[in-house]
């Protein structure tokens, strides 16, 4: 399919620190559309994460690929995608004020629906992405893909009101059982509306096609599985269908 999304890049302060996330949208349509903040692995903004924001342009969505580092960040390699992450964590005050600052951007944008706004991401993203829900920021929606499940804001019943959708390899050597449980007790607990979606076979990073080959140069247990990545994206938009109508 060719790519014939428009893009451009967003500029903004959050904190005192500079992001560049990167905006795509289907120039064809007209009218305001809903929009997604798309959230990365722990890479940060890469080429996959451009690419999905791009695809889902093309399904009618303005999506933005988010910066969460600064800059546009990409890691080099995984030590540096670990001090990373392990930066973000280490400052939750700062983490959220980047999450905010990029709902707000986005809802503001001509283009978007300020009333259908969702969130997605992949590995770290799917937890930033379930962390925004937590926060109580006003989304429709929150799409986890291999995400982490555990929390590092605990939400009080009423706020968490996105609808969740969580895509989960049943062989990712990263996300415990016990996490999984303690996720869908805490979901349960709170009211939330959410899916749980397990793949057999798959495991952490089965969306992204270079997860195999990044898991052999860093010794981690990825692995890309394309017909769960397709399966998966399919589930994706049936949520996105739902929680937008």
């Amino acid at each position: 399919m060719p790519d014939l999304a428009h893009a451009e890049v967003l500029r903004y302060n959050a904190g005192g620190k500079e992001f560049a996330s990167y905006l795509a949208s289907d120039p064809a349509r007209t009218g305001k559309r809903p929009g997604i903040i798309v959230l990365p692995e722990w890479w940060g903004l890469n080429d996959y994460l451009r690419r999905r924001a791009r695809e889902l342009a093309g399904l009618g969505f303005v999506a933005m690929a988010t910066d969460v580092y600064g800059d546009g960040r990409e890691a080099a390699d995984s030590a540096e995608a670990g001090q990373l992450m392990g930066g973000l964590f280490a400052d939750i005050p700062s983490l959220n004020a980047r999450l905010q600052a990029a709902y707000d951007q986005l809802r503001a944008h001509p283009l978007v629906d300020p009333d259908r706004i969702g969130a997605m991401g992949y590995c770290l993203g799917g937890a930033l992405s379930l962390h925004m829900g937590r926060l109580g920021i006003p989304l429709k929606g929150v799409a986890s893909f291999h995400g982490a499940l555990t929390r590092a804001h605990e939400a009080k019943p009423g706020e968490f009101k996105a609808a969740v959708l969580i895509c989960h390899g049943e062989a990712d050597g990263m996300v415990p059982a016990e996490d999984q449980a303690n996720f869908r007790k805490e979901m349960e607990q709170l009211g939330v509306d959410y899916q749980f979606n397990s793949y057999p076979g798959a495991k952490h990073g089965f969306t992204n096609p270079e997860a195999t080959e990044k898991g052999k140069k860093y010794n981690l247990p990825l692995a890309y599985d394309e017909k769960t990545d397709r399966q998966s994206w399919e589930d994706m938009k049936s949520f996105w269908a739902k929680v937008f109508r």
